[in-house]
């Protein structure tokens, strides 16, 4: 039977692999270019308290859900930085199962801000802190494997419908896109081998001007 760490570094090269498969189709030579991914951490930091709430001259509800797909936004450029740097395998599942083990007593916006600070002092993902911040949700390994492949897809959906151009519409019927993902991620089986494709497939009958209905 296989550990944690193994089930773990599986799901990681998976994540892997559709990482760099997405930013291939955004530009085919995106190791090479330079982007500056630890600044899109730290603003997508700021995103993610203004979901989580912060603000206490006014009433603010928190969507856990939400806050969930956000911190995963995080994840898709760190773990660029980290495929770019060539420092995905085995010893990066150890680590982040480890750090995944403790005890997630830290207060959760506090976390966050020292993930945005790092991002900011060191210009590289800082994947103890990430996982400090995941503690903090809390969320678990198995959760951001699920949500990370379903944020993937609609990333990809985005994609495909325009969204670099400026065609996509991030709105249907009343809702943002995340929100369908939220749902129909509570819906399909995420390690279905066909999940991927289930999801694509119900994203594209809910997406306005492709449904059959």
């Amino acid at each position: 039977m296989e550990n944690s760490e193994q089930v773990f570094a599986g799901r990681l090269a998976v994540m892997a692999r559709m990482q760099a498969e997405h930013n291939d189709e955004v530009h085919p030579d995106w190791r090479n270019q330079g982007f500056e991914y630890y600044r899109a951490v730290w603003v997508e930091c700021a995103e993610l308290l203004d979901h989580f709430g912060w603000k206490w001259w006014k009433q603010q509800v928190v969507d856990i859900e939400q806050v969930k797909l956000e911190f995963v936004d995080i994840w898709h450029f760190g773990l660029s930085d980290l495929i770019r740097d060539d420092l995905v395998g085995t010893e990066l599942a150890r680590e982040m199962v480890m750090r995944a083990d403790k005890n997630g007593d830290g207060d959760f916006r506090n976390t966050v801000e020292a993930l945005a600070s790092h991002a900011l002092a060191h210009p590289k993902f800082d994947v103890a802190t990430f996982v400090d911040v995941l503690n903090a949700l809390p969320m678990s390994l198995d959760e951001l494997f699920e949500k990370y492949v379903g944020k993937n897809v609609l990333n990809r959906f985005r994609q495909a419908h325009g969204y670099k151009e400026g065609r996509y519409e991030k709105v249907w019927h009343g809702r943002e896109d995340n929100e369908h993902l939220s749902e129909l991620l509570g819906e399909l089986n995420p390690v279905s081998d066909s999940f991927e494709e289930e999801l694509l497939e119900a994203l594209e009958r809910r997406y306005p001007g492709t449904s059959s209905s």
